[in-house]
């Protein structure tokens, strides 16, 4: 009906070329009155009622399509249909509200290939860009970085997870869409980009990093003393299979009696890639089970009995905020089992599994499933809590002041210049001076900062002991005698959500009588 009225505003049009001017007042008339009809059942169309939905969808389509088609054709300036298509993809996936689910340009797609499967020129940082939200109008739509990817040159300068990317060149990010992002940080390897970071709520300053070919990375190993196997698993991608095989078969060679896995700032991949590392941890019971609406999207995904680790090897893991999506599967199924048990911060909270689906060069990506533990337990926004909790002390306002202050002036990238090779003597004399000339920052922090700015030209070294809280932590638990039974009374993924919410229902309930004055 609607493609009715636009082909009669077209044929009042091509009426008025021909004819006098009293005709074309008569035919703009008519049009206008054509017009508003149209507009009318434009509006009229969604309220109709008795439609199943197939009918109703085909009645959208029609009117996006004339829609389409009549802007085409009369908007007053000529339009690049690409624009057209690309806007109305974006605004439909971003309609969902899903800050998962989103419409890829031929860039993004490129990007996406990239990461997964390749290298690109950048600076590797994984970062997410929340959406408008009507309940919090107020929060600032800055870019936050989800995690840095390791030994690159955002890592180097020390990017953190929960960082957010205020400007990128002096260009406020707020306004940029994902992709505008995308285009900005990455570029020709050996090329120069400025990024404003806020850190916390008052710590802000500029790090200008040289992009470089990212490579995605996807598992490291080392030995820790004590004969601990320590594995950092980066990613998921199809290579992290083979790479934690070769790991483990290398920590066999080295007589490993027991194993620390870090899953911190691991922001996820690909669902086969971690149910395949899961597999070999566990020989028997569900790894992770997915449920949608439809029906084919519904799967439990077991262990096969083929073990690869041994049933009686101690395993503690790692995990922080960073640590998303696929690793809170891997570390879910692992504390479920009683196989593992885990160290560190509470994990980031992402629950939803996500396809990708080319269009010609476009595409996009859809989440078409949540995922539940072996408890049945889905962590969406909520994540999954550790069993022994360790963080990083919080900064104070002023220490937050004075370590703003210290980065502004350049002073660790001033002593790193000079002293390139500076010793573990010199670095805490260096930083005894900074505490004698009055910042309150810890010596435990002001070292670790000297330190990174003396590794961002070398590689990093694979673990760290001496700064690394939670690693240690995990040390001293994996030597506990009673470590079997830290596992076994460890409460389910499950069980830590329905206490969680008795909590907070307890504490509702307690401000709800102070309320009443009672």
């Amino acid at each position: 009906m609607i493609v009715d009225c636009g082909l009669g505003y077209e044929d009042s049009s091509s009426m008025m070329d021909t004819n006098n001017r009293g005709s074309d007042r008569t035919a703009w008339s008519v049009a206008a009155v054509v017009a508003v009809f149209c507009t009318a059942l434009t509006f009229s169309v969604p309220a109709a009622y008795g439609q199943d939905a197939k009918a109703e969808s085909q009645r959208y389509f029609s009117i996006f399509q004339s829609a389409f088609n009549f802007i085409l054709d009369n908007y007053v300036d000529e339009v690049d249909p690409l624009v057209l298509y690309e806007g109305a993809m974006e605004g439909m996936f971003k309609s969902l509200g899903d800050p998962y689910s989103l419409f890829l340009t031929d860039a993004m797609m490129s990007d996406l290939n990239d990461t997964t499967t390749g290298s690109f020129g950048g600076i590797g940082l994984f970062i997410s860009k929340p959406l408008p939200d009507a309940k919090a109008p107020d929060k600032r739509l800055f870019v936050e970085i989800v995690s840095p990817i390791e030994d690159t040159p955002g890592w180097r300068a020390g990017i953190m997870p929960g960082d957010q990317i205020t400007h990128i060149d002096g260009e406020p990010t707020e306004p940029l869409s994902m992709d505008d992002v995308l285009k900005r940080l990455r570029g020709t390897p050996g090329s120069t980009v400025t990024i404003t970071i806020l850190r916390g709520t008052g710590l802000v300053f500029d790090e200008k990093i040289k992009r470089a070919t990212i490579e995605v990375p996807t598992v490291k190993r080392a030995m820790l003393p004590g004969n601990v196997g320590y594995l950092r698993i980066i990613e998921f991608t199809p290579q992290t299979l083979p790479r934690v095989r070769e790991a483990l078969d290398w920590f066999n060679a080295q007589s490993y009696s027991s194993l620390v896995i870090d899953l911190r700032n691991n922001p996820g991949g690909l669902l086969q890639s971690v149910i395949q590392v899961a597999d070999l941890f566990l020989e028997r019971g569900i790894i992770v089970s997915t449920k949608s609406r439809n029906r084919y999207e519904n799967a439990v995904y077991q262990a096969k009995p083929d073990l690869v680790v041994p049933a009686e090897m101690r395993v503690a893991v790692l995990i922080n905020k960073g640590s998303a999506s696929a690793s809170e599967i891997l570390a879910g199924a692992l504390k479920d089992q009683k196989r593992a048990y885990l160290v560190g911060e509470n994990t980031y909270g992402k629950g939803s599994v996500q396809q990708v689906l080319p269009l010609g060069d476009t595409g996009f990506k859809l989440t078409m499933s949540r995922y539940y533990t072996p408890s049945d337990a889905n962590i969406d926004k909520v994540g999954i809590a550790p069993d022994l909790e360790i963080k990083e002390p919080a900064l104070t306002p002023e220490e937050e002041t004075s370590l703003s202050g210290l980065i502004e002036r350049d002073v660790f990238a001033a002593f790193a210049a000079a002293n390139p090779n500076a010793s573990p003597q010199q670095i805490k004399q260096y930083v005894s001076g900074l505490r004698a000339a009055g910042s309150p920052v810890s010596e435990r922090v002001l070292e670790k900062l000297v330190r990174n700015q003396l590794e961002r030209t070398s590689i990093s070294p694979v673990y760290d002991l001496e700064y690394d809280l939670q690693l240690n932590a995990a040390l001293k638990v994996l030597s506990d005698p009673n470590f079997p039974a830290l596992v076994s009374d460890a409460r389910s993924v499950k069980d830590l959500q329905i206490a969680a919410e008795v909590s907070a229902a307890e504490a509702k309930a307690t401000e709800t009588v102070k309320a009443s004055g009672k």
